[in-house]
């Protein structure tokens, strides 16, 4: 049964009061779930033949759980979009999160993530594309250059026109860190922080020795969650906002990926004997 909207607005207000608990919490289980993750991977890749070829049936689900991605997370922004507004369930929760975090937030940790938050800065992000994009290149990994710049460039055109289809307005803060003149929904941040460092992971499982893996994705979500919380900290985005950023940016990096991994098998069969 759906809780009745003082029972989600009164949690709302609980999780702003305790917001930095709730953060290392989700940030520690974040990290170490990440950690965990690459190396049950690695693992499984050990007990495989480095020369064996992934199987059609497995490409095929790769691409429909990319496929599927898009869907579910079309259908869970959609839904969120329809509990916004104003008196509606969601939006009450959402401004009473924000109102507590505006009042229980100590000042040095809204300083602390007004800094934080630029890991997530389009200012900071095209040049390290560029970089990146250029250092592929010049190892001749023609087609992860490629990749890495249309999997930014499409999160970069993808959410604006979100923004613009949803025109939601920003919460309202008075503390003076962080300025925001566009839509607030979903969060551009977030969408961007997930496809920029969960597409830097990628290439680092690609391209570098295997030591490195598990501190990769370690460092990938901790910048990803430190990112998106961020937001919500200094009062640019609602919840609803990172949580939909979040869903999209997540969609648009696994069908990347899978994209990706499809055209590295499809090459290793044209040149296989």
């Amino acid at each position: 049964m759906p809780m009745e909207a003082p029972d989600l607005v009164l949690l709302a207000r609980q999780l702003g009061e305790h917001s930095l608990a709730w953060f290392a919490g989700a940030f520690a289980v974040s990290v170490l779930g990440a950690g965990t993750a690459c190396r049950a991977l690695q693992r499984r890749r050990i007990r495989r033949s480095s020369s064996e070829e992934p199987d059609e049936p497995q490409l095929a689900a790769g691409l429909a759980i990319g496929f599927l991605s898009i869907l579910g997370a079309a259908s869970l922004v959609a839904y969120l979009a329809s509990k916004l507004g104003d008196g509606r369930l969601l939006g009450l929760a959402d401004q009473a999160l924000a109102d507590a975090i505006g009042e229980h937030l100590p000042w040095a940790a809204l300083v602390a993530f007004s800094w934080l938050t630029h890991l997530g800065d389009a200012e900071l992000l095209a040049p390290v594309c560029l970089v990146v994009a250029l250092l592929l290149w010049r190892k001749a990994h023609h087609g992860l250059a490629l990749g890495w710049v249309m999997a930014l460039g499409g999160i970069v055109l993808l959410n604006p026109a979100l923004k613009r289809i949803f025109a939601r307005a920003r919460p309202l803060h008075d503390h003076g860190l962080a300025l925001e003149t566009s839509y607030s929904f979903p969060s551009g941040h977030s969408a961007g922080a997930i496809v920029s460092y969960g597409m830097l992971l990628y290439l680092a499982l690609r391209l570098l020795p295997a030591r490195w893996h598990v501190p990769a994705a370690m460092a990938a979500a901790a910048a990803i969650v430190t990112i998106a919380c961020s937001r919500i900290f200094l009062q640019v985005h609602f919840a609803s906002d990172v949580a939909a950023g979040l869903l999209t940016g997540l969609a648009w990096l696994l069908v990347c990926v899978s994209s990706l991994e499809y055209a590295r098998h499809r090459s290793r069969r044209r040149i296989r004997p």
